[in-house]
């Protein structure tokens, strides 16, 4: 049986249902505040939806058992944030360290742990991440680390600046520096398909999409797709800089970190990542056809 972590969240409930729709038999780790509909979307699925939180050990090692595979998607960023309560250091840090003990301690062969490529500043996320990431190469469980680069689904939509209902687009930095802007969906491929790969025994692969796109060009996209222009908005990078510098609380520290990385760019080169694993990756076009021109 495979165990996910994060099963209610965007990439989590994705992975849940490429699993199911192999046969595999899944169990589905939801919180007691999770939203009741998605838990139901699980259940839907096949899958055994047990209570727990990454905070409590105990539903931890509960839910270890009889497992042979997790996968891991959980952070307290964005949606789940309480500051002290459910933060970085609580949950993506303290929280997902104690699973790695659960499952040493419950036999689990398998362990996949979601995680994103290492950013040149340190903020909350990004050391839990770091953290997490040394702490399961060393624990003799056989794991596969993914490090997807920004997802297309949430870096390019209103949530985060992107705003293309009203053809506006807050850039983080000068927006020419190419990122491999990866689909969530691929990530669960990834995610999925690395189960039953030997090339992605003890590994940790970088994953962005099938080019690498600046900001700038993704915008080109959108407008010649969409047949407007867009209004522009630069964020610079000093700007970035001073807000990690200010931000005393870790969401916006992480945040500022995660926009600092994104102003550097990210390009990553996915011939050997599509070698061991051969995924059809979603284009950036493919994206910006999706949410412009509906079905």
């Amino acid at each position: 049986m495979i165990l996910v972590i994060g099963a209610t969240g965007l990439l989590g409930s994705e992975i849940c249902g490429q699993l199911a729709a192999r046969g595999k038999r899944v169990r589905a780790l939801a919180r007691a505040t999770s939203d009741p509909a998605k838990v139901d979307r699980l259940r839907a699925l096949g899958a055994e939806v047990v209570p727990g939180d990454l905070r409590d050990a105990e539903s931890l090692r509960t839910a270890c058992q009889g497992i042979s595979t997790l996968i891991t998607t959980a952070s307290a960023l964005p949606f789940a944030y309480q500051p002290g309560v459910n933060s970085p250091q609580t949950t993506d840090r303290d929280g997902c360290l104690s699973l790695i003990a659960a499952a040493q301690d419950a036999g689990v062969r398998r362990f996949v742990y979601t995680s994103f490529p290492p950013a040149a500043v340190s903020f909350p996320l990004q050391d839990a991440k770091r953290a997490v990431e040394a702490s399961l190469r060393i624990s003799g469980l056989t794991y596969t680390i993914l490090q997807p680069t920004f997802f297309s689904e949430v870096w390019l939509s209103p949530a985060l600046g992107f705003d293309y209902p009203n053809r506006k687009a807050t850039l983080y930095g000068d927006g020419t520096n190419p990122i491999s802007w990866i689909s969530y969906c691929d990530v669960a491929r990834f995610a999925v398909a690395s189960l039953s790969n030997p090339a992605a025994l003890d590994a940790t692969l970088e994953l962005g999409g099938p080019e690498a796109l600046s900001p700038t060009d993704v915008v080109g996209i959108f407008e010649r797709i969409g047949g407007q222009p867009f209004e522009i908005m630069h964020v610079p990078v000093e700007a970035l800089r001073g807000q990690l510098a200010a931000a005393t609380d870790p969401m916006q520290q992480s945040f500022s970190g995660l926009m600092l990385a994104y102003a550097g760019g990210k390009a990553i080169d996915m011939r050997e990542a599509l070698q061991a694993l051969p995924i059809r990756l979603t284009s950036v076009e493919e994206h910006v056809r999706r949410v412009l021109l509906p079905a």
